[in-house]
């Protein structure tokens, strides 16, 4: 609260230096995310990304705007929130990266004070950092993407980003744009320290199904190491990806599949219950029930619940064992 009530203080001051206007330069209700952010596309899978770090809270709330088909955008800052659905409709409208962010900043009387970075879904980027941005600020837009950061500890923040996402071009968009995060944590990051971080990537193109179109939605809102946090929430979203295609197995009748998939899951986190529970179910529907018992004794044993969930599955056909075998399983001690 003393940053804010600080910023607070020092904004008439701020905003003299700005040409007269009766328009509003900064409100109340804006978050001042001063960060470092990413926006990328990957050209192989048409895929964008934008992804954030800062020392505030819930930065994915205000910062990061993305739409499948359309394109991502980082607003931050004195953050314009405005920026990221207006932003996205003038892309949607057919305008390009520069174009939509020329036409943004034309209305914005605090644009001296703001930081913007858009991508379209052709891969054009366009990027702003306004002169009143605090030290050290800056931007750097490569193909296919942009780097941008503000109230840094030093100048090499966003340099380190370019060239971290670039010499990762072998990783999928996520991993590639966290390793550019990291790179400027590495740095030093945000003079203030970490706070938050988010991460959201996008189809490439829209689909008839909106809402599988955004295909990472990360955040972490408070956290002492936000992006050791994301990683792990990473990983996670991959594991349970496996999970969702052993299901998708599971509807297929394809049991091998399935349990190929779970077992994938099972393996990245191993201290998962409900991964260890549906690899042990599809082992015992696919009658190998000595097996499926192994797994399931401990998981019984750490929880009771998965035990009584057990006995809830054959009504509804998720467990198709006999019931000899059902009371052998329920008997696990």
């Amino acid at each position: 609260m003393l940053l804010k009530r600080t910023l607070f203080l020092l904004l008439p001051l701020l905003v003299g230096l700005l040409p007269a206007t009766s328009a509003q330069v900064y409100s109340a209700t804006d978050p001042l995310a001063h960060t470092f952010s990413i926006v990328a596309r990957d050209p192989k899978t048409g895929e964008m990304a934008v992804a954030v770090q800062t020392h505030w809270f819930s930065v994915g709330t205000s910062v990061s705007w993305g739409e499948a088909g359309v394109g991502v955008i980082a607003t931050q800052s004195f953050t314009n929130k405005s920026f990221g659905m207006r932003g996205l409709a003038l892309l949607k409208s057919g305008k390009t990266a520069q174009q939509a962010l020329d036409e943004l900043l034309s209305t914005d009387e605090g644009k001296a004070v703001r930081q913007v970075a858009i991508l379209d879904v052709k891969g054009n980027v366009a990027a702003h950092t306004g002169d009143k941005c605090i030290d050290y600020a800056g931007h750097i837009t490569g193909k296919e993407f942009s780097v941008q950061a503000n109230m840094m500890l030093k100048a090499t923040v966003w340099p380190a980003m370019a060239k971290a996402f670039e010499q990762n071009a072998s990783l999928p968009l996520a991993e590639r744009v966290l390793a550019a995060l990291n790179a400027a944590q590495a740095e030093g990051g945000d003079i203030r320290g970490r706070q938050s971080a988010a991460l959201l990537v996008v189809r490439g193109q829209a689909t008839k199904a909106p809402w599988e179109d955004r295909l990472i939605d990360l955040r972490v809102d408070d956290n002492a190491a936000p992006l050791k946090e994301l990683d792990r929430l990473l990983r996670l979203h991959r594991a349970y990806n496996h999970m969702n295609a052993g299901d998708l197995a599971v509807e297929k009748n394809d049991m091998p599949g399935a349990m190929r998939e779970y077992q994938t899951a099972e393996k990245m986190f191993p201290e998962n219950l409900e991964m260890r529970f549906w690899h042990a179910i599809t082992l015992a529907n696919n009658k190998q029930v000595p097996a499926a018992m192994k797994l399931l004794q401990p998981v019984f044993k750490e929880d009771p619940n998965w035990r009584t969930l057990t006995g809830r599955l054959p009504k509804v056909g998720l467990l198709t064992v006999t019931e000899a075998e059902l009371k052998q399983i329920m008997a696990l001690k």
